[in-house]
């Protein structure tokens, strides 16, 4: 084979090796500092904030009860409670968090609960795979209802009196 062809395949082979690790590093710096690019609160759009129950119908809420606890229900960190008070509890992989989850599907700032009005609202932090209230995906600060499941990845919340 012609020198040059091994040139030509040798510099295509180390540009395809650098694009590579530039996308890695952007998407590990994306995952790291997704909290602080979001670290406003937006309202929610219309309809955000209804949560869908079994057969597509609005899920009762339960008024009444505040919440006080924080269970974990389903993952690697099933019964655990956390009591609530009036600070924001931050959900991720990062050591800073109040709840340090180790899903493989959960980034570093993923999620966080805010109390506001008597009320906690969920908020997805800009997270590669995103927050569920139920079944509906959170866009935007969402209140959640006492005993409805807040899931990241194969972990699963609720708030409960």
């Amino acid at each position: 084979m012609p020198e040059l062809v091994i040139t030509v395949a040798r510099f295509g082979f180390l540009i395809l090796l650098w694009i590579f690790v530039f996308t890695v590093v952007g998407v590990i710096r994306r995952d790291l500092f997704a909290g602080a690019r979001s670290g406003r609160l937006v309202a929610a759009p219309r309809g955000v904030g209804a949560v869908l129950g079994q057969g597509g119908k609005p899920a009762r809420v339960k008024r009444g009860k505040a919440a006080r606890q924080l269970v974990v229900t389903a993952g690697q960190l099933a019964g655990t409670r956390i009591t609530l008070g009036e600070a924001q509890i931050t959900i991720g992989r990062a050591e800073d968090s109040t709840l340090v989850i180790t899903d493989d599907y959960a980034s570093a700032r993923h999620a966080r609960l805010v109390p506001r009005d008597g009320q906690w609202f969920v908020e997805d932090l800009g997270s590669t795979n995103g927050t569920y209230l139920d079944r509906a995906k959170v866009t935007g600060p969402t209140p959640v209802p006492l005993g409805v499941p807040i899931r990241i990845g194969r972990t699963s919340l609720e708030l409960r009196p």
